[in-house]
């Protein structure tokens, strides 16, 4: 019998050869049990960023990771199950739209949610925002909860994935996590691993996203459509602009709020815009309309009829949570409003600085130790192709800081004003089926 070494594995992949599943497992597997040091698969990764992989090696290394810890027993679920993944932005809240909005059509929304880190929100912060609200679900009781109400959203767990885990605290630090192959082979072993037969990918570029080229998320949305494809699941990857903030709300508690206006119909063009279109794509492959065209018209109809916003309810109170006061939930010391210094259209909001400040102002988190503080965070007032007049607010920051001299300045630098009027660009660039 052959005996494997990882120095081999190393070698093929350095020299731009395909590994194959046997090789793939065979690192996976003992680098979870501490038999192959970091130095190692570091080296493993830098090759893998360098060289690529192709599609059944992607496959097969999400198929390891997933393999590496517990999967998600989901069968005890009546329907079709149908969840969604965004790789992260700035004011990103659709997961807290878009549930109650397929859910209160009829769609099984079970959700496994991570937290933020950098100037990306994590879903689980802006939920456990919610006065109670508890993420921390059994097995039992998040098929129970999704038979109910036909939603649940919580924490994954240590057990799910723990090679995905690994990986990425070591791409984090060896300069590896923009590499596709890598990216595509973590979001889809977390996505198999919850069972969904329905999956949309959110997949953003611009500043405030990790993509940062139109073509780097193509790739990136045709591999993970073709890993699911292997595994017999649905996806579809939406391609979406992550150039400024999605939505006006940048901060755990400010989104919730923005959540809840969008699901009683008041919210922001973009976020509606998005939440709609994903959700048609989740209830019309769940079969509960013949076209996406119906699935657009019930979903209407769910925001217009406060079903959606009731169903946003409904998932709060089964996780013991207390709907908010949207008239006093917010708590911070000051409100400061920005107030731009030219006349004129805004032609770029850069996602990223904003995400930045709101980081900075305590809203996310630098290292995953960092406290959030919930009720910090920037409201804007005016977006890309909005007139301004100098003078005029640009944003509101909520603030329990005693110096926020920088964060304004990062606002500030983050608005670009032209004296020409500028043409909206669309949020939604491809969809990839």
């Amino acid at each position: 019998m052959l005996i494997m070494r990882m120095v081999d594995i190393i070698e093929k992949k350095r020299d731009n050869q395909p590994l194959s599943r046997r090789e793939i497992e065979y690192f996976i597997s003992r680098y979870v049990d501490d038999q192959i040091p970091d130095y190692q698969v570091s080296s493993l990764l830098m090759a893998i960023y360098f060289n690529g992989m192709n599609d059944a090696e992607a496959t097969d290394l999400a198929k390891a990771i997933l393999d590496s810890g517990e999967t998600i027993d989901l069968s005890g679920i009546d329907g079709t199950i149908v969840d969604k993944h965004s790789t992260g932005g700035v004011g990103d809240k659709t997961t807290l739209v878009l549930g109650p909005l397929v859910a209160s059509c009829g769609a099984k929304f079970a959700k496994l949610s991570g937290r933020g880190l950098g100037h990306t929100g994590g879903t689980l912060d802006k939920l456990e925002s919610i006065k109670n609200f508890n993420i921390n679900l059994s097995s039992e009781a998040f098929v129970k909860q999704v038979n109910d109400i036909n939603i649940a959203v919580a924490g994954q767990t240590a057990k799910l994935t723990p090679a995905d885990k690994k990986l990425y605290q070591l791409r984090d630090v060896t300069g590896t996590v923009p590499s596709i192959p890598l990216i595509a082979s973590s979001i889809m072993s977390k996505k198999l691993a919850s069972s969904a037969s329905v999956i949309v990918l959110d997949v953003k570029i611009g500043e405030g996203a990790f993509m940062k080229t139109l073509e780097d998320a193509r790739e990136l949305s045709r591999l993970m459509v073709s890993i699911g494809k292997n595994f017999d699941k649905k996806v579809i990857a939406f391609i979406t602009d992550m150039s400024e903030p999605l939505g006006y709300a940048v901060g755990n508690k400010l989104e919730v709020l923005e959540a809840i206006r969008t699901l009683q119909g008041t919210g922001p063009a973009d976020l509606t815009t998005l939440s709609t279109e994903i959700g048609s794509y989740l209830v019309y492959h769940a079969g509960l309309t013949e076209s996406l065209k119906e699935a657009r018209k019930l979903i209407s109809e769910k925001i217009s009829s406060l079903e959606a916003s009731d169903k946003f309810k409904s998932l709060i109170e089964s996780q013991n949570g207390q709907f908010p006061d949207i008239n006093d939930y917010i708590h911070t010391d000051t409100l400061i409003a920005v107030k731009s210094e030219t006349s004129g259209y805004v032609e770029k909001l850069n996602a990223l600085e904003i995400g930045l400040a709101a980081m900075r102002l305590g809203a996310g988190r630098e290292t995953m130790s960092d406290k959030i503080d919930t009720d910090v965070g920037i409201v804007l007032n005016k977006k890309v192709a909005d007139k301004v007049e100098k003078d005029e607010v640009l944003a509101y920051v909520y603030n329990n800081k005693q110096d926020i001299t920088d964060e304004i300045k990062t606002i500030l630098n983050a608005f670009t004003i032209t004296d020409k009027m500028v043409e909206k660009k669309p949020l939604i660039l491809e969809v990839i089926e």
